[in-house]
């Protein structure tokens, strides 16, 4: 995108507040008096739930998508690589974006997808489309909510890049939106589908950790030289989110896969979030060792912390602790740890194929971790056995993105109910306005809403999914 709207401090900070969504007690703590349950907003007449709800089945699906930087551009090829699959158009508000994606699909043996851009508004016209069956949104994360929710009231499902909205009163949008739509929307949570990700998934589920008593995920990855390039972030979109307000902006490749082995949305459930932040140091550091005093980031100021942890408790007493941090000098980590009363995950500690330790009793002994190695073998997700070779050949991330791709796509061509599901999405990146409430109240926690209005009592299946065919083409 080109043209950036101003974003003010009330995008988090006041955002969060001004939702409704969080209770606050007198002394300025959590107000016990209401329960997450109780703040939700009313459903309107004939707006039901989500939860369950297969896709009607697709012979073919048909993708539209909006935002063609380097992550919407290079989703495009995954996208239609998948069986049954096809992108119809493209749109950028940079058209020369658009004209060029749709180049490279042709060079690939693609049909050539009708483009849109120019304008701040043309997704609107792409959207008025009736070959578009999904709606991939790769935009700043500023526009996340206004595209994801223009596909719902289009018809069309969406799959949103993280987060899928920045505000409480957003995020219940969506989830409302959806449910009167009656179509799907998805956080695009490659890292759900990660290898290792799984695996541990159905170790957990099948009791090898024991009682679920703690995980721990988040972003780790150093970003610094990204976020001063010129041209990577489109007018410095990202960098600039760290001169708004204090706040975890995108833990959810490390929460969500914690937040499945825990079953969060399916018998147990987020309660309360208390974040901490460490000083800003990282970006302003390196801009005074590496940036051109000429260069238009010396007119910013850097607020958010570098490294920013989120303490998140559940109803049944289990604890996440899940951190963001770009602007450190640091190997990549999602940390990706499970704990129970039988053993411990580590992953991110070690050499690949796998880079994970693991120690579970009655298999170990003697308080030395073990390779993860063997366990992921005995363990691999359906999909991996399934698309594996295929995600190595089209999917970025090792693979995963192009996991996520066929698994949205199968399911709706199956007609399944998704995997993850707007309350799931909801849920997950509520972290982002929840982490600036709490910072905002000095650390203190914060309620977490119940996106699911009670539904979470209800065990039910999400990733660990069992094993089923890809609709043949044709």
């Amino acid at each position: 995108m080109s043209e950036l709207p101003s974003v003010s401090r009330r995008l988090l900070l006041g955002g969060a507040v001004a939702s409704g969504a969080l209770a606050v007690g007198v002394g300025g703590g959590p107000a016990h008096a209401a329960t997450a349950a109780e703040q939700a907003p009313r459903r309107r007449p004939g707006q039901k739930s989500m939860i369950g709800v297969p896709f009607d089945p697709h012979s073919t699906v048909r993708v539209g998508i909006i935002g063609l930087g380097n992550r919407g551009s290079g989703m495009s090829l995954g996208w239609a690589a998948v069986p049954g699959c096809t992108v119809t158009a493209v749109c950028d508000i940079r058209a020369d974006r658009a004209k060029r994606t749709a180049d490279r699909l042709v060079s690939r043996g693609e049909p050539r997808p009708a483009e849109y851009g120019g304008t701040a508004d043309a997704y609107t016209r792409m959207l008025r489309r009736d070959d578009i069956d999904l709606v991939y949104i790769a935009t700043p994360w500023e526009f996340h909510h206004e595209h994801g929710k223009a596909a719902l009231l289009s018809g069309k499902h969406a799959v949103v890049e993280l987060p899928v909205a920045t505000e409480l009163r957003h995020l219940w949008d969506l989830v409302d939106t959806s449910e009167r739509t009656r179509r799907h929307l998805l956080l695009a949570e490659n890292c759900s589908y990660g290898r290792n990700e799984l695996a541990m998934l159905k170790m957990a589920h099948d009791g090898l950790f024991g009682e679920i008593t703690n995980g721990h995920g988040g972003y780790q990855h150093d970003l610094r030289e990204l976020l001063f390039s010129d041209t990577y972030y489109t007018d410095s979109w990202r960098r600039l989110w760290h001169t708004r307000s204090t706040a975890s902006l995108y833990p959810m490749h490390g929460l969500a896969p914690i937040a499945a082995a825990m079953d969060i949305n399916r018998g147990d459930r987020m309660t309360t979030l208390a974040a901490t932040a460490t000083a800003p140091k990282g970006l302003a550091d390196y801009r005074a060792r590496f940036v051109p005093r000429d260069h238009p980031s010396w007119k910013e100021t850097y607020v958010n912390g570098d490294l920013v942890t989120c303490l998140i408790e559940t109803d049944q007493g289990r604890v996440i602790r899940a951190e963001h941090d770009v602007s450190s000098p640091r190997p990549y980590s999602r940390i990706n740890s499970l704990a129970g009363s039988r053993g411990i995950l580590e992953d991110y500690t070690g050499p690949a194929p796998t880079g994970a330790r693991i120690y579970l009793e009655p298999d170990h002994s003697g308080h030395s971790w073990r390779d993860f190695g063997a366990y992921r073998k005995d363990f691999d997700h359906w999909l991996w056995l399934k698309v594996g070779d295929d995600a190595a050949n089209n999917g970025g991330h090792g693979g995963m993105d192009y996991v996520m791709q066929w698994r949205t796509v199968q399911s709706m061509r199956a007609g399944l109910v998704p995997d993850i599901d707007v309350y799931d999405s909801a849920a997950w990146c509520s972290a982002v306005p929840l982490s600036a409430a709490s910072l905002a109240r000095g650390g203190r926690p914060v309620e977490v809403p119940d996106f699911t209005r009670g539904a979470w009592r209800k065990p039910r299946a999400g990733l660990d999914s069992e094993p089923v065919d890809m609709p043949p083409v044709g």
